[in-house]
């Protein structure tokens, strides 16, 4: 069995104090690719400083701003991507419930192409807050896969989201998932075998001890072909919060020898795309 893994840190840009620390994972061979918020403020010199380090950021495509943040406004102001005051809508629900397709698909376009005016050439595209996935109301992920398909990118859609979901998918969704990875194979863009992730707080993982040994048994149960393990890690302080913590312990997972020894004990390659 041949089994290889992107290893990738996401929301580049998202607050400048953990966009040194992911610069410095990239440098380090740490992570093999990461992705990045263009709509955020400190998202070019984040993204120049990880290319500086070898690795070419991908398109975090972004239709909702964070809460706790400053919101986030879209390169195209179209009226179903934004809310009262201009920004991108800080409950990714409101994404799902409102966001026209076309407007949709001209946003992700917009982003795509400031990425590239950087001097950036992206690899693939994935979702900030899952708002392409349908994950929050309608799914967008035609859009998603008509941009990778016109540009040569693959999309983060795994083929079997079992991993990512603890469990299959109910009905309404496993007939989007299908349909998705049915049109990205008739489009030819490539997408990984499954993905992975932390989806617990730091309250339900009690630890960083419990969150490496989640970490580990990933590993374990990654598929044949090229799976994708994402993370969100931060310095102490840089996110406030109980989300923070778990940035904090992510970031301590990336550089902890017993999750590298992990993967080379797995027999694991270590890629920079699917």
């Amino acid at each position: 069995m041949t089994r290889r893994l992107v290893l990738t840190a996401d929301d580049l840009g998202r607050e400048t104090g953990s966009a040194a620390e992911i610069a410095a994972l990239a440098a380090e061979g740490a992570i093999t690719a990461a992705t990045v918020i263009v709509v955020a403020p400190g998202a070019e010199a984040a993204a120049r400083a990880v290319a500086d380090a070898g690795i070419a950021a991908r398109l975090h495509a972004t239709l909702s701003s964070e809460r706790g943040l400053a919101g986030w406004h879209p390169i195209l102001a179209a009226p179903s991507l934004v809310s009262g005051d201009g920004v991108l809508p800080f409950d990714p629900d409101d994404v799902g419930a409102g966001a026209d397709a076309a407007e949709v698909a001209d946003e992700l376009d917009a982003q795509l192409r400031r990425l590239q005016g950087w001097g950036i050439r992206p690899l693939a595209l994935d979702s900030h807050a899952g708002t392409l996935y349908g994950l929050t109301g309608r799914s967008f992920i035609g859009e998603a896969l008509g941009l990778s398909a016109r540009h040569g990118l693959g999309f983060r859609l795994p083929r079997d989201p079992t991993l990512y979901l603890g469990g299959p998918p109910q009905a309404d969704a496993a007939s989007v998932h299908a349909g998705g990875v049915e049109a990205a194979d008739a489009l030819g863009v490539r997408i990984p075998a499954a993905i992975a992730t932390n989806r617990r707080s730091a309250a339900q993982l009690g630890g960083y001890d419990a969150l490496l040994d989640d970490y580990l048994r990933i590993l374990g149960a990654l598929p044949d072909g090229t799976s994708e393990i994402f993370m969100h890690p931060a310095p102490e302080h840089a996110v406030v919060g109980t989300d923070g913590v778990v940035r904090t312990w992510e970031l301590a997972v990336l550089r902890d020898d017993r999750f590298r020894s992990a993967i080379e004990a797995e027999g694991i390659e270590l890629v920079a795309a699917w």
